[in-house]
């Protein structure tokens, strides 16, 4: 492995999760993988900033998706047909039905499991037989829940509410309207979803809770070898609430994954 050349990873994506991917890979977290290039859609993108897609899948081996589910939607298919393996953050762009059945094959999708974790229990559970129940319920800072379509006094609502206020459920019903209506708030649902194997059967709970000091996820799953509950409790990145200050490791760790086994995550 010490002989085999560098791992060069290309950025879409240069907000809290992939500035701190490029931070950290620049410091050598993941030794053999450096940062090759960064598709230019912010003036501080570096030195090894890009204009094109073209230009980044030239450059790179791995390209890292952090630049939201539209983004993700766009590119997917252009670089997986170029053999580069694509780890997606935003997995809830994925969800269209069919989305990903249609894309090449000749590089690999990882799901990049961010925020959450059991998944491979999830995995096992499924492949066991059918699933009879999965739900997550999801608790974040109200403010980081605001959509464009909220009625202006839910949204006033949200943006006044006070630690000793109620939590305030906004949401309850399956993955694909939760990725629509919240896009960049569900990804850990989709995640979820694509790990269970039957995407109609996963329910959704989206709560604004204005005492949550971290983002809260519980899934909880019923199946014919056992019935699981999983709590997590994420920091959230100090640049943006709505995303947890772990996501940026777990595309590290997949980074290193890839590097060291091309071990397919998620």
């Amino acid at each position: 492995m010490t002989n085999s050349p560098p791992l060069r990873v290309g950025l879409l994506g240069f907000g809290s999760i992939g500035a701190k991917v490029a931070s950290e890979l620049d410091a050598g977290a993941v030794p053999g993988a450096r940062v090759a290039a960064v598709l230019r859609r912010r003036a501080d993108a570096g030195p090894s900033a890009v204009d094109s897609l073209a230009e980044l899948l030239r450059r790179c081996d791995v390209v890292v998706e952090a630049a939201g589910p539209a983004v993700l939607r766009e590119v997917a298919a252009q670089v997986l047909d170029t053999g580069r393996d694509l780890v997606a953050v935003s997995v809830g762009g994925l969800f269209e039905d069919g989305f990903v059945d249609r894309l090449p094959r000749r590089g690999r999708l990882v799901l990049c499991s961010g925020a959450i974790g059991g998944l491979d229990l999830l995995r096992a559970a499924a492949f066991a037989g059918p699933l009879r129940r999965v739900r997550i319920t999801s608790r974040k800072k109200p403010r980081s829940l605001l959509q464009p379509w909220m009625e202006a006094g839910v949204a006033d609502r949200l943006k006044a509410m006070e630690p000793g206020d109620e939590p305030v459920e906004l949401f309850d019903g399956g993955v694909a309207q939760a990725v629509q209506l919240f896009p960049n708030n569900v990804n850990v649902a989709a995640t979820v979803a694509f790990a269970a194997g039957d995407r109609a059967l996963v329910e959704v709970c989206v709560v604004a809770d204005p005492a949550a000091t971290r983002t809260a996820h519980v899934i909880e799953i019923d199946g014919s070898i056992g019935s699981y509950r999983f709590e997590i409790a994420n920091d959230p990145s100090p640049r943006n609430p709505a995303s947890s200050a772990v996501v940026a490791y777990s595309v590290l760790r997949s980074i290193a994954d890839l590097r060291a086994t091309g071990v397919r995550i998620g």
